[in-house]
C-alpha cells in the first residue's frame, strides 16, 4: 500500500471539557486517545472555531429549536443527569458539544470548498443516539448527521453514511427514515442497546430501501464484522453513487473494550478502513467518532482504520 489522498484532522481542546462522574466510561482521556491515533501517518490539522450562533443554525438542520437551549440550561446547575441516567452532564458539556459539531462542521466544510479526500474528526461527546429533541447514550448532538446535513446543504450528495460502532445509530437512522438522499448503513451488535436495527428496519415512504442494518450476534470477530460490513458497502454502491461518506466511526466493537462484547481486533479496523476507501475512491470520506472506551484499543485501532483508509501502510 501506498499514500493515495491527503488526511486531516478536526477537532477542538474544548471537546475534553465534558466531564462525566469519576469512572464514567465516556472520558475526556478518548479524545487523546483518538487524536493519538493519527500519529505517523502525516495527517495536517484544521484551524476549528467555535462560533455559538453559526454551530446553532448546524445543530437546528436536526434537532428542534429548544433542545439546545435546554442543555446549556441544564449544564448550568451540573453536575446532574440529563434526559436519562446514561447522560450525566458538567458544566462543560454544553460547550463540548457545541465544539464537537464544530469539528464536524468544519470538516464538511472543507470537503465543499477543496475536495479534501479524507478527513478525521477526533471529537466528544459522540452523537449518533442523539434524537431530535432527547439525548441518549452518552450523545447529545448527532455530529455525523449534522454533518451529512451540511454537505448536502452545499450541494454535495447523495451521502452515504456507514456506522460501524458496536451500537446501532437510532438518531442518524430516525432523522434520515424518509430520505432518498442519503443512506444509512449500520453494523452493530443486535438485541443489544438502544433496541433498534432489526434486519427489517429499512426506512419508510421514499426513503425506504435506503436504511439497511446488519445486526450481529454477541462475539462477532473480524471475519463477522468485516463481512457485515462488506456486504453493507455492496448496498450503499447499489442504491446510488454517493459524492460523499461520512462514517461514524465507533472502535467499540474491539474485544477489549469494556461495553462491546465483540472480537473485533485491529486487524479488523485497517480491513474496514481499506473497504470502505476502496469503496469510496476519489470521493471524500468524512469519519467521525463515536464509541470506543479501551483508550490503547482505542488509539490503535484509530491508526490501523485511518492508514488503511489513507492507503497507506500503518506505522
Amino acid at each position: 500500500m501506498r499514500a493515495t489522498s491527503s488526511l486531516l484532522i478536526a477537532t477542538h481542546p474544548e471537546c475534553g471539557e465534558h466531564r462525566p462522574f469519576p469512572g464514567h466510561p465516556e472520558r475526556p482521556e478518548r479524545l487523546r486517545a483518538a487524536i493519538s491515533g493519527a500519529d505517523g501517518l502525516g495527517a495536517r490539522g484544521m484551524d476549528v472555531h467555535v462560533e455559538e450562533s453559526d454551530v446553532l443554525r448546524a445543530i437546528h438542520s436536526v434537532h428542534g429549536a429548544a433542545f439546545p437551549a435546554r442543555l446549556r440550561t441544564a449544564c448550568e446547575s451540573a453536575p446532574a443527569v440529563f434526559d436519562s441516567d446514561d447522560n450525566p452532564i458538567s458544566e462543560g458539556t454544553y460547550r463540548a458539544a457545541l465544539a464537537a459539531v464544530a469539528a464536524s462542521v468544519a470538516g464538511a466544510q472543507e470537503v465543499s470548498r477543496r475536495g479534501a479526500e479524507r478527513v478525521w474528526v477526533p471529537v466528544r461527546p459522540p452523537g449518533h443516539h442523539a434524537r431530535r429533541d432527547r439525548a441518549m447514550g452518552f450523545c447529545f448532538f448527532n455530529n455525523a448527521a449534522i454533518a451529512a446535513e451540511e454537505l448536502l446543504a452545499r450541494g454535495i450528495g447523495p451521502v452515504a453514511i456507514v456506522d460501524f460502532d458496536v451500537h446501532h445509530g437510532n438518531g442518524t437512522q430516525e432523522h434520515f427514515w424518509e430520505r432518498n438522499d442519503v443512506f444509512y448503513l449500520s453494523v452493530h451488535r443486535y438485541p443489544s442497546y438502544p433496541g433498534t436495527g432489526a434486519g427489517d428496519e429499512i426506512g419508510a415512504g421514499r426513503g425506504r430501501g435506503f436504511t439497511r442494518n446488519y445486526p450481529l450476534a454477541d462475539g462477532a470477530d473480524d471475519g463477522t464484522y468485516c463481512g457485515a460490513v462488506a456486504s453493507g458497502l455492496e448496498d450503499a454502491l447499489a442504491a446510488f453513487a454517493p459524492s460523499a461518506w461520512v462514517v461514524s466511526a465507533g472502535f467499540d466493537a474491539h474485544h477489549e473494550d469494556p461495553l462491546g462484547g465483540m472480537k473485533v481486533t485491529e486487524r479488523g479496523y485497517a480491513a474496514i478502513g481499506e473497504m470502505l476507501g476502496h469503496a469510496a475512491g476519489k470521493s471524500p470520506v468524512l469519519a467521525v467518532l463515536e464509541g470506543g472506551y479501551a483508550l490503547e484499543a482505542l488509539s490503535r485501532s484509530v491508526r490501523t482504520f485511518l492508514a488503511c483508509l489513507n492507503g497507506v501502510v500503518p506505522p
